[in-house]
């Protein structure tokens, strides 16, 4: 199982979190990986652990005042990026864009949905992985494995109708080991969260109760 913490913008020590992903990855056969704020990524990296971007623009070097080049997450210690968060949407074409600068990056990359439908569309744009988050769960606690676990069931099958070797994730409300279970049980091949271990007193704790059930 793949395991993506998003640190978001949540007041966390991003350095701190990152060596518990770090430590708790090394117990466990699952893989362990932090999204930190651009701004953390080169610090995050240093600490050994795998460090993704929480977004790119579907930008070159050139012309652009404030956005975050593919090249730039890389350089700084980035392995892969998120694309199209539910709190970051972008239209198909910048979607696509955004994974073509992650690709010419080598960058690995995420490209979040909201159903199945979108799964689908999100596949065919040859990310390495998608994630499937109704947005209406993020940080509620209630996993939409749990919740409604069709989605999750009908995202994978989306995906594999498209592109078999686009693997599924899960995300929205993942707490527990019990949620990382029942997702991949519905055919999902990791997890995506991030208030469940960013806002936890003890974020190791968080982690170790998340994999330990794997």
């Amino acid at each position: 199982m793949f395991v993506l913490v998003n640190l978001k913008t949540y007041p966390c020590d991003p350095v701190e979190v990152a060596e518990a992903v770090r430590d708790v990855d090394r117990e466990t056969e699952a893989t362990l990986s932090v999204a930190p704020q651009a701004a953390h990524i080169e610090r995050v990296a240093e600490t050994g652990v795998e460090t993704w971007a929480q977004h790119v623009d579907p930008i070159a070097h050139g012309s652009n005042t404030g956005g975050t080049l593919a090249e730039t997450v890389a350089d700084a210690g980035a392995v892969g990026t998120l694309i199209n968060h539910s709190e970051r949407r972008r239209r198909l074409a910048d979607i696509d864009g955004a994974v073509r600068a992650a690709d010419r990056a080598d960058l690995e990359t995420v490209v979040c949905a909201n159903n199945p439908a979108q799964i689908g569309a999100a596949a065919a744009l040859g990310p390495d992985r998608v994630a499937v988050e109704p947005p209406e769960l993020i940080g509620t606690g209630t996993p939409v494995s749990t919740a409604d676990p069709d989605i999750v069931a009908e995202a994978v099958s989306a995906a594999a109708s498209v592109d078999d070797e686009v693997s599924v994730l899960c995300g929205a409300g993942i707490t527990d080991g019990e949620d990382v279970l029942a997702a991949a049980d519905l055919g999902a091949e990791g997890v995506l969260l991030a208030s469940g271990v960013a806002k936890a007193d003890d974020p190791r704790e968080a982690l170790e109760a998340l994999v330990e059930p794997l």
